[in-house]
């Protein structure tokens, strides 16, 4: 079993002008993530904009990843959909081809009980053998995994950890607490977060900001990890500028176009999730020139 702690990437997909995958600029983001110390690397989050690759894109992107890490990181693989049967085959075919870790987000759309959820995940734990991580993302599922929930599927031996992106601390806390006896990873989904999630007991985070900043975010955990939590919060604090363009769309919109403007080709968001204002370009444009003054990278 992998251990499940400190910096993870939801790696962005590079594409070409045509939105193609840019196979290319995808392996030389993987290796640049690795060569400034994250953890981890996660296929197809939000950032990945894995809500619009197709199934056949997903395998392709993820053999790709795979096999540039060459087994340095653990790989990370989205792949829940809205139903139990598809979430089941794209896992074992992920499994198949390598993945260490399932991150499982709850369905979407239609709406979905408590009672479902556990029933949903229970299933799929049966029919693969890799540990799952539930991914919990409120704003776009419209449904919150509860904390009571998370305790009865952490009983479940292969789901071993939550990914919390609700934004709501408290919520995070209580699946930390009412796991706290259990052999299982709390990450924050929230880049804000992740100082606090590891002072409360999580293990770090899978933070989009860290497509931009690697080293800074990975700077959070490994200070915490030293004990040097003062560096730290400073680490976590330092983000708070960029994190504010967010303001002005989509976070993982930003996130790419902030990567594009640190030199590497991957391209636009696919259609119709592009949208930069001129505002917004020079804000970000603004935001990256002071960090890299201050020395982020």
């Amino acid at each position: 079993m992998v251990k499940i702690e400190g910096i993870i990437t939801p790696i962005i997909t590079p594409m070409n002008e045509d939105e193609t995958i840019n196979k290319e600029e995808l392996r030389n983001q993987v290796n640049r993530l690795i060569d400034n110390g994250v953890h981890g690397i996660f296929c197809f989050g939000t950032n990945g904009e894995g809500y619009i690759l197709s199934h056949e894109e997903k395998l392709e992107v993820l053999k790709e990843v795979i096999d540039t890490a060459n087994k340095r990181v653990p790989i990370y693989a989205g792949t829940g959909c809205v139903s139990t049967k598809e979430t089941i085959q794209l896992s074992q075919e992920a499994e198949e081809l390598g993945v260490d870790v399932l991150s499982i987000i709850t369905p979407y759309f239609a709406a979905i009980s408590q009672k479902e959820l556990i029933a949903h995940y229970k299933e799929i734990a049966k029919k693969v053998n890799l540990p799952i991580v539930v991914y919990n993302i409120p704003t776009r599922t419209n449904v919150n995994v509860a904390p009571q929930t998370i305790k009865e599927l952490a009983q479940i031996p292969n789901i071993v950890g939550v990914k919390d992106s609700s934004g709501n601390f408290d919520n995070m806390l209580q699946y930390i607490e009412l796991t706290r006896d259990l052999d299982f990873a709390v990450l924050s989904g929230n880049d804000s977060l992740i100082y606090w999630n590891l002072l409360a007991g999580g293990v770090g985070g899978i933070a989009g900001c860290s497509n931009v900043y690697p080293q800074t975010m990975c700077g959070i955990f490994e200070s915490f990890k030293s004990g040097d939590y003062t560096k730290a919060k400073e680490y976590q604090d330092s983000i708070r500028t960029f994190r504010d363009c967010f303001k002005f769309g989509n976070p993982n919109t930003i996130v790419k176009k902030a990567v594009s403007y640190l030199g590497y080709n991957v391209g636009d968001c696919r259609k119709p999730f592009n949208y930069i204002s001129e505002e917004a370009s020079i804000a970000i444009q603004e935001v990256l020139r002071q960090n890299k003054d201050k020395g982020m990278k």
